[in-house]
């Protein structure tokens, strides 16, 4: 007997709308729309219950590094479930997936990073940041050191403190967010300014609102600051090259934590296992997710540097936090076999001297098209931004809903890629072929043609 029956497309459209509420979402216009029914996926490549295929410029949810259809990471799985289908990390127990996960991890990981807390998602994993840093400065009898700083249009989840850290204000109009304890400066988004600095004077001055905002709030209160190496859901707004250099020395100069969030930039997105190793900075703390196990099966963590882990060890007794599924066996099983694809296939130093070259100087060739303002690009992950004017780069009326009809006309025609606004975002799996590469291109130049249409 099949686990799932056969149905139309209509069929499952119908149940989707009579049953399931989806995130991020608003529910009465899918109602009305209906939901596209994906069934299948390979490679690159994902189908609907039509049969259309579909280049997935999105790795899922920035997530399949490693591509659909990998019977290495189906096998892993398989076999954990059948030997130790889960069991708790409570109770000082473990089992050997999540202990051989935790030794691989810290291999990849920069030398200060030698423990690992286990979560099961990017979100889950931001809130353990959290409680951890107040631990931590609780421990070394600094108590009011409370306040994590966070950024502008930032995402570090949906949870209650994952939202709080996000800096987007319509997740903030909903639920009384932020939670008291986490304040946000300004992101280091050069085309979203007036431009009126270059991009290096830009990115030592948004830098530097580290620096009057932890003035502003006392040293003695402030806690960590946490930023995405690149942001993803925000637009994909890569920092200037002067921007993390500071952020580093500010965070030295002042004692405080520095989070890299690398739920998106980690596992080869940049080229490198980290965003951080990217732009050569040394964080005390790290959250990832998605890409671990290349989105097969959740999970997600915090790598913990000697400085915070000592202190926790050694000075704090139970630390009243974990989660049901922390260190789940088959995920870990996942993971593990994911890292070692990447590491057998040279996916992530391919994404640095192969296929992202290529992608990149195929993406700046969309810059020449009437609706586009800038483009930029780093490892394998980018954005468009669309214009109204492309002499004065001039935006489009908000309410006009340029990127969700550009965003259409993709899928519609073959490519997922998503909108941001008017901020059209890329970010494919790390075995995209140099074919694969031209044809996501030429899709996406007939979408910005369709648009500049319709418009």
């Amino acid at each position: 007997m099949a686990v799932i029956e056969e149905r139309s497309r209509s069929e499952w459209q119908d149940l989707d709308r009579d049953h399931y509420l989806h995130p991020f979402t608003d529910h009465k216009d899918l109602r009305e729309k209906k939901s596209r029914i994906i069934t299948r996926a390979d490679g690159v490549y994902i189908y609907d219950a039509d049969d259309n295929e579909i280049l997935d410029g999105m790795s899922g949810l920035w997530c399949v590094n490693a591509g659909y259809g990998r019977e290495e990471l189906v096998e892993a799985a398989e076999k954990q479930l059948r030997q130790l289908p889960y069991y708790n990390s409570f109770f000082q127990c473990a089992h050997p997936p999540s202990i051989e996960l935790s030794r691989l991890l810290k291999e990849i990981s920069q030398p200060q990073f030698n423990n690992v807390f286990f979560a099961g998602s990017g979100s889950e994993s931001n809130d353990t940041i959290v409680r951890m840093v107040r631990r931590y400065w609780d421990l070394l009898g600094e108590p009011d050191k409370q306040t994590i700083i966070s950024r502008v249009n930032a995402y570090h989840g949906s949870t209650m403190a994952g939202a709080s850290l996000s800096g987007m204000k319509p997740m903030h109009r909903q639920g009384g967010l932020p939670i008291p304890g986490i304040v946000h400066i300004d992101q280091p988004y050069w085309f979203g300014s007036d431009r009126s600095l270059s991009p290096d004077e830009f990115g030592l001055e948004t830098a530097r609102a580290l620096t009057k905002k932890i003035e502003e709030l006392g040293v003695d209160k402030v806690a960590a600051f946490i930023a995405e190496p690149v942001q993803g859901a925000g637009g994909v707004i890569v920092p200037p090259d002067t921007y993390w250099p500071e952020i580093q020395r500010i965070c030295d100069e002042y004692g405080i934590l520095l989070i890299t969030d690398e739920v998106i930039t980690g596992f080869g997105r940049l080229g490198e296992w980290f965003g951080a190793d990217y732009y050569k900075v040394k964080p005390d703390l790290m959250t990832f997710a998605k890409g671990v196990t290349s989105g097969y099966l959740p999970l997600g963590g915090v790598m913990v540097a000697d400085r915070v882990a000592d202190v926790l060890v050694e000075k704090g007794g139970e630390f009243f936090h974990g989660y049901t599924y922390s260190g789940h066996p088959a995920c870990c099983a996942v993971a593990i076999e994911n890292i070692r694809i990447l590491q057998r296939e040279g996916l992530i130093d391919r994404v640095k001297n192969d296929i992202g070259p290529y992608l990149q100087q195929r993406w700046r060739k969309l810059g020449e098209h009437p609706l586009v303002g800038e483009t930029r690009m780093v490892g394998l992950m980018g954005a468009l931004e669309l214009v109204a004017n492309k002499e004065t780069l001039e935006r489009f009326d908000e309410d006009k809903g340029v990127g969700a009809m550009c965003r259409d006309f993709l899928v519609n025609n073959g490519l997922v890629m998503r909108a941001v606004g008017d901020t059209i975002v890329v970010a494919p799996p790390l075995i995209l072929t140099h074919e694969q590469a031209d044809e996501l291109i030429e899709k996406a130049w007939k979408c910005l043609d369709l648009t500049q249409a319709a418009l």
